[in-house]
């Protein structure tokens, strides 16, 4: 994994949520959160494993709408301000974070429902191995989300503390291929980069956010869209 030194760091695990959610960078959590809504529902009762939870936003979100979670992270650091968070919340379902490694998932084969992946294939260095760990401790479902090779992402990765993959539709359907995944749905999203919109407050984000989506209606956009949300079902 890209950036582990980096990301397992007291101070960032204390301002990540602040740096990249707050001000405009909102609205993107707000649509990430409802990517992943979309995907699992029915939620209540369902068994679900996030890897790279980080600090829980989702991890917290799903155990709230009913479904019991666990969070594994390898960030101490981030582990603990999701048990803050946990804390903070009247949870329907249950919620454990654990510190562990995506490459080696500490849990048997078809352990869980739904297994989650936000925010993680950017980082990957071996995407295949990851999402076959992922495969095998599923037994039902696999969301994950990527960053997209023909985007406006592409023009600041440079710029990033730990650079991302960025992966175009035709890659990530071999990976879905090799690891006997079956596509139920793909939503492509943010023709602006995320990096503009954490950087200016709600005022100026939530009229380019309008811009941005009416534009995205055209599917000729989909292929400039800067990230995918990947719904995936076990063969």
């Amino acid at each position: 994994m890209k950036g582990q030194e980096w990301y397992q760091a007291d101070d960032i695990a204390e301002e990540y949520d602040d740096k990249r959610f707050s001000r405009g960078g909102q609205l993107i959590d707000r649509r990430e959160k409802e990517a992943v809504l979309d995907a699992i529902m029915p939620i209540e009762d369902r068994k679900i494993l996030e890897i790279a939870c980080g600090t829980g936003r989702f991890t917290v979100m799903l155990a709230d709408q009913g479904a019991d979670v666990v969070g594994l992270d390898i960030s101490a650091a981030m582990l603990q301000q999701g048990r803050r968070k946990a804390q903070n919340a009247e949870l329907e379902g249950t919620l454990d974070f654990l510190r562990g490694d995506a490459g080696r998932l500490p849990f048997p084969d078809d352990h869980f429902d739904t297994v989650v992946a936000m925010r993680f294939f950017h980082l990957a260095d071996d995407p295949e191995a990851f999402l076959q760990e992922m495969r095998r401790v599923s037994r039902d479902q696999i969301v994950f989300d990527t960053f997209n090779r023909f985007s406006t992402r592409s023009v600041y990765n440079w710029a990033l503390p730990m650079g991302s993959r960025l992966y175009s539709k035709s890659e990530v359907a071999v990976l879905l291929a090799k690891t006997n995944l079956t596509l139920v749905d793909v939503e492509d999203d943010f023709l602006l980069p995320y990096g503009l919109y954490r950087s200016i407050p709600n005022a100026l984000a939530s009229p380019l956010r309008a811009l941005d989506e009416a534009i995205g209606e055209f599917s000729v956009s989909d292929h400039l869209a800067s990230v995918s949300y990947w719904n995936t079902r076990v063969r």
